[in-house]
């Protein structure tokens, strides 16, 4: 855990340097403490969907931490209520 959470700090640069990122965390579940939850915030999902998943750097982030992944992440995308 402790190697995929050095894993995910390391890659918060690329990250902060894609077009349109807002903020970047990562939650662990108490009940079920191999589970993560990253949550990221873009100005779009186009920022996410095209900008960042079509750079270098996602291609960076997707080598530091998939080799922790036991299944492929699911990603959602969702706005804020209040």
């Amino acid at each position: 855990m402790a190697d995929f959470e050095a894993a995910v700090a390391s890659a918060r640069p690329l990250f902060e340097a894609a077009k349109g990122f807002i903020s970047l965390g990562l939650q662990r579940s108490i009940e079920y403490p191999e589970r993560y939850r990253l949550v990221v915030g873009w100005t779009t999902v186009e920022a996410h969907s095209i900008d960042f998943r079509e750079s270098a750097d996602f291609q960076a982030w997707r080598a530091l931490a998939s080799p922790f992944f036991t299944a492929p992440p699911e990603v959602e995308h969702v706005s804020t209520v209040f």
